[in-house]
């Protein structure tokens, strides 16, 4: 918490919850308590993969969600934990399951030709991370 009140005090409008499995406990724990004591702070919160994750990080307060759990070019988690989504349908689901809740979706990773950006888009209208 001391860290994203510094930073608001120097005018910081959205912060970054960024995990490698962001539909944890410690981070849906973190996420709501940032947003009990910073009730205004915009919050991207994730990584998630699927949209139980994205329900979950929008519940406990999530402004904005990040989906991709080992999509990007240097990225080795699928690799070492075994585990992963393709990238399209994570975006898919959680733009599905987050519809109606004014919360959009950051395709995080995978986005490797014009085609990706193009699929990204039409599944969800929220916004992608280049590599």
């Amino acid at each position: 918490m001391e860290r994203a009140d510094a930073l608001i005090n120097v005018g910081v409008d959205v912060v970054t919850l960024d995990s490698a499995h962001g539909h944890s406990k410690g981070v849906i724990e973190a996420l709501k308590a940032l947003r009990k004591n910073f009730k205004s702070l915009q919050i991207i919160a994730g990584n998630v993969g699927t949209a139980e994750g994205a329900l979950a990080l929008a519940a406990a307060g999530a402004n904005c969600i990040k989906v991709g759990i080992g999509p990007g070019s240097i990225c080795t988690t699928r690799i070492v934990a075994g585990a992963g989504v393709p990238q399209l349908t994570a975006v898919m689901e959680a733009s599905n399951a987050l519809k109606g809740k004014n919360i959009p979706v950051i395709a995080d990773g995978g986005i490797r030709y014009t085609g990706d950006m193009a699929f990204n888009i039409f599944v969800c209208y929220g916004g992608i991370f280049l590599n």
